[in-house]
């Protein structure tokens, strides 16, 4: 049961006789073709396969069973989804034990469903009433089920709507909140399934508390589980970031009578929902990947232990993450039970420390300011909303039961006043987020804080309310000053540089630094719900900071020995390279083991996600294709001779590149590049890294890289994206070449419009392809005086000069010896897999 919500029951009952005669001639015609609409004349009966459907296509209304379950229950899905997902059920506590049930519209107006004997086993029980006898039901392309009387053709009275009666889900659009007026009465909050096959009331149940502070919350039964905290101007008080902001926005209202949240996605496109999970007793947005044919967990609340209720117990806290212990006690109080809290049981919370303590006592009663707080339970608390914060301070000090207080609005300098009486409940706190939080205490308490208090990730501002000698606050002041200057720890959001010194390089970089606590907070500590991938040293994990800024963080591996080198080669050359086709290095994190880089992130992930799936391929049309190609032939000409350093990148491929909201290009992963002097242009390495397929003879086979090997592994990349096709083993009549050798057979034949991907379509100009795919194959050569540089690439793709012609390539996989005394042999071939190979000649 919902606590402070009252759940709307469906009333059931059966027609009155001479009804039930009415809707026999009412219902005698059934729905003949595909429509969103029912009228009174007509039926949806079950068994027939007939459905409503939304006028886009997005939507089916019909019946259906669940699982393996032979019940039967009228509800919504996602039509065009393999996976049928059902996000609304009308009967869900009402099964329907056969199928010869239909869906009608009653003389009365109301939508119901009559079962074999005529009598109503559904109805929606509207209280708005008809005016008219021109009712009708449509599912809209929301996904909402509307009952309305069309009076005329200009003005419609709607009577109920599925969104007014919510299940488990939340669909963009959809109110969650309720209001109460003189002619309304609503309660929308998300019930979960009682299991996969039954999708009955479970024990679950999320909204918003129906208070002068209202607040979502998830319940089990009776017992209160997570909560939101209280809206406080920006967003509510315990959500750790504003991650949703990136793809969604977000609408929050309450005037007294009516409170509601609202979500939409900024894409229209991107297919979403929040469902309340009946297994995992979780709240989860999901996305839908056309690609993957798969529904996408976005996020998930509660996150982890501290979003858990009142865990910490009163007047304690849950820390920040990485802290040990979990849970603390506010500064004044100390654990009620000192041994229960050794052992991490910490239910019994806090009392103060001492025993002397007075209210409204001078010079002994006060508030201390803890910052970045999730504010307590506001079950005991109270409110004013245009007081400002010395006001409600004052209001607070009149009132021995006042034991803190806060803005009800932190946006600007803050505004309005919450007031909490009694025990402080469920407080949190969280890496820039939350809010700050004025706590009663002893006075003496904060002249004996220690140096705790002060450190970075835990900052406790002392606030008296009493008259402080100037030189205890000086004191104060300096300690504090000095203290937290001696920290090598900065947030990266206050855009604050400073020197990161490399000591193998002997570098002195200005690059913004990250503790390590903001960014664990951002990736729901690393959760494996935000890892978008594994590179060569480690995860790369997808985060939000507190100001609602996505980004990708790359984990250097603890057990990794070889990802050191690359972390600091990433470092060195990110801090240094500006280019609108190349990934923006944000700042980095160097703690104890901990080694992070933290990039933008790239919301269209990477290059290979599109062009090597069959349905997302679809969506490069040529224009999009031949706007990745100039971007990264941009990019490389930057590297290789714009930059103040000569850049060879080692490691290009589609993988590498990633794609903004735009779709523009940008080359990331500078791990295993390397940094020659101006006027060189090629190196020898003992340590070949890369990726088979990409990779230039000459380096796979002798370690010689050169700006000529990137120009080899851009001409795989060119290919790769004129055919839509990997270069792995291709068969071609009795060869089994790779994707060059296959190009270069068609060039031979003279048909290279074979190797234009068919996912184009006719989008393309077949004269550009052509020259792409000749741009190609000059890039491909085997030998590295043959192949154009990247300057000379740029002007064959934009001038229309005749091309030299390219020589045959090395294209079949080959067997190389190094030439050791061991005699191992090293297999190049085309797979893509990246390798490290020791000594070569």
């Amino acid at each position: 049961m919902f606590q402070n919500i009252n759940k709307r029951k469906m009333t059931i009952h059966p027609l009155p006789s001479m009804l039930v005669i009415a809707n026999l001639l009412f219902f005698s015609h059934q729905i003949s073709s595909e429509t969103d609409t029912l009228t009174q004349f007509q039926s949806l009966p079950d068994g027939t396969r007939t459905t409503l459907v939304s006028k886009d296509g997005t939507f089916e209304l019909g019946f259906f069973s669940p699982g393996s379950s032979t019940n039967r229950y009228l509800g919504i899905w996602f039509k065009n989804i393999p996976l049928k997902t059902v996000v609304w059920v009308a009967n869900r506590d009402n099964p329907i034990n056969n199928n010869s049930t239909k869906l009608t519209i009653a003389k009365e107006g109301n939508l119901a469903l009559l079962t074999e004997n005529d009598t109503v086993h559904w109805s929606t029980n509207a209280t708005a009433k008809a005016i008219n006898i021109n009712v009708v039901a449509q599912l809209l392309d929301s996904g909402n089920l509307v009952l309305r009387d069309e009076k005329d053709n200009y003005s419609q009275n709607l009577l109920w709507q599925s969104f007014d009666h919510p299940s488990d889900t939340l669909l963009p659009g959809m109110k969650l909140g309720w209001e109460v007026t003189k002619d309304v009465n609503l309660n929308r909050y998300l019930t979960a399934w009682n299991n996969w096959e039954d999708p009955s009331s479970g024990h679950f149940t999320y909204g918003f508390s129906r208070s002068t502070i209202p607040e979502k919350q998830m319940w089990n039964g009776s017992s209160l589980v997570f909560r939101n905290g209280p809206w406080n101007g920006i967003r509510f008080s315990g959500t750790p970031s504003l991650k949703h902001r990136a793809l969604f926005g977000l609408t929050y209202m309450y005037d007294g009578d009516e409170c509601y949240f609202q979500f939409y996605p900024k894409d229209k496109s991107l297919i979403s929902r929040i469902v309340l999970n009946q297994t995992l007793y979780v709240l989860q947005r999901f996305i839908w990947v056309e690609g993957s044919q798969k529904w996408e967990l976005y996020m998930t609340v509660p996150g982890g232990y501290c979003d858990g209720y009142n865990h910490c117990g009163s007047f304690g806290y849950c820390a920040m993450v990485g802290k040990s212990p979990l849970c603390e006690c506010l500064h004044g109080f100390e654990p009620k039970s000192p041994r229960n809290w050794v052992a991490r049981n910490w239910s019994e919370g806090c009392v103060r420390s001492s025993k002397t303590w007075r209210c409204r006592e001078k010079n002994n009663d006060g508030f201390v300011l803890f910052s970045n707080m999730k504010v307590p339970d506001t079950n005991t608390s109270w409110i004013n909303r245009s007081m400002t914060i010395e006001e409600c301070k004052a209001k607070c000090w009149e009132n021995c039961s006042c034991t803190a207080y806060a803005n009800s609005d932190i946006i600007g300098k803050g505004s309005g006043c919450i007031l909490w009486f009694g025990d402080l409940l469920d407080m949190r706190q969280l890496p820039n987020a939350g809010q700050d939080l004025y706590v009663r205490v002893y006075i003496s308490q904060m002249e004996n804080q220690d140096a705790k208090g002060g450190s970075t990730s835990r900052k406790v501002v002392v606030v008296v309310t009493t008259v402080v000698s100037s030189v205890i606050i000086a004191m104060v002041a300096i300690f504090m000053l000095v203290y937290c200057n001696s920290k090598t720890k900065f947030r990266g959001k206050d855009n604050i540089k400073t020197k990161v010194k490399i000591d193998e390089d002997k570098e002195d970089l200005e690059l913004p630094l990250f503790d390590f606590d903001t960014i664990a907070c951002a990736t729901n500590d690393f959760s494996s719900d935000n890892k978008l991938g594994q590179g060569g040293f480690g995860p790369v994990y997808k985060g939000t900071l507190p100001d609602g800024q996505d980004i990708a963080v790359k984990r250097l591996s603890h057990t990794s020995t070889q990802g050191l080198t690359e972390f600091k080669n990433e470092v060195i050359f990110c801090s240094k390279l500006q280019h609108r086709n190349l990934v923006k290095v944000l700042g980095c994190c160097i703690e104890e083991q901990e080694k992070l880089l933290i990039y933008e992130y790239m919301p269209n992930k990477s290059l290979d996600f599109f062009l090597f799936d069959y349905s997302q391929s679809k969506l490069l049309d040529w224009s999009k294709r031949y706007n990745i190609i100039n971007g990264i032939v941009r990019g490389l000409l930057y590297l290789h001779q714009d930059s103040r350093l000569r850049i060879i990148h080692r490691d290009l491929k589609t993988s590498n590149i990633l794609l903004d909201n735009d779709m523009n290009p940008k080359i990331s992963d500078f791990g295993l590049a390397r940094m020659c002097r101006g006027d060189q242009v090629e190196g020898n390495t003992s340590r070949v890294v890369g990726t088979y397929g990409y990779m230039a003879p000459e380096y796979a086979i002798d370690g010689v890289f050169s700006i000529k090997s990137d120009v080899y592994s851009f001409g795989i990349l060119l290919l790769e994206v004129l055919s839509g096709k990997k270069n792995k083993g291709i068969s071609c009549s009795n060869d089994n070449n790779n994707l060059v050798g296959h190009a270069w057979r068609l060039w031979k034949e003279c048909t290279p419009k074979e190797f234009i991907d068919t996912c184009m379509g006719d989008s393309y100009i077949l004269s550009q392809v052509l020259r792409c795919i000749h741009i190609g194959l000059l890039c491909v050569q085997h030998q590295p005086n043959d192949r154009p540089n990247m300057t000379s690439v740029v002007v064959m793709l934009t001038s229309e000069n005749a091309l030299p012609q390219p020589k045959e390539p090395i294209f079949l996989t080959e067997m190389v010896s190094t030439e050791e005394d061991s005699g191992q042999k090293v297999y190049y071939s085309t797979n893509e897999v990246t390798i490290s190979k020791l000594e070569p000649r």
